[in-house]
């Protein structure tokens, strides 16, 4: 066991982790020339494409340091917002964590939400100072704000280059020497914690966890405490770039476990695996992930729902953040109203359904949950605009609030500012960091950030602010529930909940998009936009008319009036008949109002 080194590389988005994942693999022979691409561990097709880490990926290397093998267990995390669930499980499997800051780009506000994350769970951090050989690379000034940040000593950071090749030895020693090899008991109790699993279409469920204490031989009766279930383990074994069988996983290592698991709900990543003969207890795992973002996924035939239901079980092992539970919807028919942790994470997902099982899928608006209080003294949640009560049974709406902190270059404080007032934002603090850089804190609304916020914050800041938020608590606030009729009735799914200062520019906004989008019929649509009984907006789609007067050549007006009563009468009957088709991109131009 002291031989073992557990760490994980955390960051900011687009700081090197992966590249470092590269090059550490590379210098210990774990990968050969062969298999080795960029970004090696990134085996999604849509990580390579948009050059993000999705998903957190473990794997086993050996390091020879004074003539002793040591065993280094590296897990490389993601770096964006909306997958900090996938950087908290990677940390709980870990001692030690690579601490990477771009040398050029200085400290984000995801370098210091992840580093509380790894301080919080007593993780010996390694600060690194990437990308040194860039020409805008500020090595003396970073290197500053890292002291400043965790409390090092200048000499304890270690400068190096992924892409060149620098300072990867240097890193290597430093976790041989500076991360403490696992605690725990080898020969006590098993207690292993899963933290992540991935479906085999040919093997079931794969589990990987990290050994706490005990040893895991194959052939054995394991239980998983939190769903009772027992299993016989078929195949135990490390993981290299392939997965390697062992005979026994020992305390303090990392491993996976294949037992011919076929139900996806019968692993829980955060559950403990231990012996059915000699049972321990749990494991205090990491807490539930909170979904930030509400939306109903449905299928585009109404057929697929089964289908959509298999795919949505296998996709959550591979992504234990993502949280839904069947809905049904007057215009979609059923679905899943599912929780995400960010927009970015929904547009992963959704774009994950239609690759990797083939399931075209319509997104409604996302929203996120409200508190209603009622006359009646009762409180509910309200995840879907559906769910809301009548205006008049509510007391009051509270809604979650965030503390937003924002990482930007001096300059664009003053926009980013108004941009925040606009989204009702309450500014908390300014702190400069350096002469350039400037902290600063809000507290949101979360409804507000969910939208375009970041996007927004990019654009302002030319991409150079960086975002990161948490939950705060829940405020009152003046919240309405905008309903869009067609023909007086209402589409459930275009329904929103605003707030009322916006209620009225937003329903005028989205009659006038929908009046774009929306194919003409031979009966003319109404289109209104109302809060409870109050209409707020209307914009009218004209009838495709044909023209009956074509025949009557002069003559009597009599003649005309007659044949375009008869017109109008069937144009009566046919609305009253006539259903409205509304077309995919319609529930998408709520997410693109402007």
């Amino acid at each position: 066991m002291k031989n073992i080194r557990n760490f994980c590389i955390i960051a900011h988005i687009d700081h090197g982790k992966s590249t470092l994942a590269d090059r550490l693999l590379e210098w210990t022979g774990t990968v050969d020339k062969r298999q080795m691409q960029d970004q090696v561990l990134d085996d999604m097709d849509l990580e390579r494409e948009r050059g993000i880490t999705i998903k957190s990926h473990a794997i086993q290397m050996k390091y020879t340091y004074e003539g002793e093998t040591y065993t280094l267990n590296l897990i490389d995390t993601p770096g964006h917002v909306d997958f900090s669930y996938e950087v908290s499980r990677s940390i709980a499997a870990c001692e030690g964590a690579l601490l990477v800051v771009d040398a050029s780009q200085g400290v984000e506000a995801q370098t210091i939400s992840n580093l509380y994350l790894a301080i919080g769970n007593d993780l010996t951090i390694i600060p690194v100072l990437n990308k040194i050989d860039l020409p805008g690379a500020m090595p003396e000034e970073v290197s500053d704000q890292i002291v400043e940040l965790i409390g090092c000593k200048r000499e304890d950071i270690i400068r190096a280059s992924a892409k060149e090749g620098i300072g990867i030895d240097e890193i290597l020693k430093a976790v041989v020497m500076r991360i403490p090899p696992p605690q725990g008991d080898p020969n006590g109790k098993l207690q292993a914690l899963i933290f992540d699993s991935v479906f085999n279409s040919f093997r079931g469920i794969e589990v990987i966890f990290r050994v706490k204490n005990g040893t895991i031989r194959k052939g054995d009766k394991v239980k998983f405490v939190a769903t009772g279930k027992e299993y016989i383990a078929d195949e135990v074994g490390i993981l290299k770039l392939q997965k390697e069988p062992r005979e026994q996983i020992e305390c303090g290592d990392v491993g996976y476990l294949i037992s011919g698991i076929k139900q996806a709900r019968e692993v829980k990543v955060g559950d403990t695996i231990t012996h059915v003969q000699n049972p321990a207890e749990a494991i205090k795992g990491f807490e539930d992930v909170k979904p930030m973002v509400f939306a109903g996924i449905y299928p585009v035939e109404t057929s697929e729902f089964e289908d959509l239901r298999e795919a949505m079980e296998k996709l959550q092992l591979n992504d234990a953040s993502l949280v839904w539970e069947p809905e049904t919807s007057a215009a979609l028919g059923f679905g899943f109203r599912c929780g995400f942790l960010g927009m970015l994470h929904l547009e992963i997902v959704q774009e994950r359904l239609e690759r990797e099982f083939d399931m075209t899928v319509i997104t409604t608006v996302p929203s996120v949950q409200f508190k209603v209080y009622t006359t009646k003294g009762e409180e509910k949640l309200i995840q879907a605009p559906s769910d809301m009560p009548e205006p008049v049974h509510i007391e009051y709406i509270e809604e979650p609030f965030v503390k937003v902190q924002i990482i930007t270059k001096a300059e664009y404080v003053g926009p980013i500012i108004t941009l925040c007032m606009e989204k009702r934002g309450v500014i908390k603090n300014q702190v400069y960091l350096t002469t350039d850089r400037v902290e600063l804190s809000f507290e949101m609304p979360l409804a507000e950030i969910v939208f375009d916020f970041f996007d927004k914050l990019k654009t302002i800041s030319r991409g150079y602010a960086s975002l990161d938020y948490e939950l705060a608590g829940w405020r009152e606030s003046d919240m309405v529930k905008l309903d869009i009729m067609l023909n007086g009735d209402t589409v459930d799914a275009l329904s929103a909940i605003v707030h009322r200062k916006k209620a009225y520019e937003w329903g005028k906004r989205l009659c006038e998009k929908l009046k774009d989008l929306l194919p003409r019929q031979q009966f003319e649509i109404a289109i209104q936009a109302a809060i409870g009984q109050k209409v707020i907006a209307r914009e009218t789609v004209k009838a495709l008319r044909k023209n009956v007067l074509a025949k009557c050549y002069g003559g009597d007006i009599t003649r005309k009036r007659k044949l375009l009563e008869k017109q109008k009468k069937g144009k009566k009957r046919m609305r009253q008949i006539g259903t409205v088709e509304v077309p995919q991109e319609a529930f998408m131009a709520v997410l693109k109002l402007e």
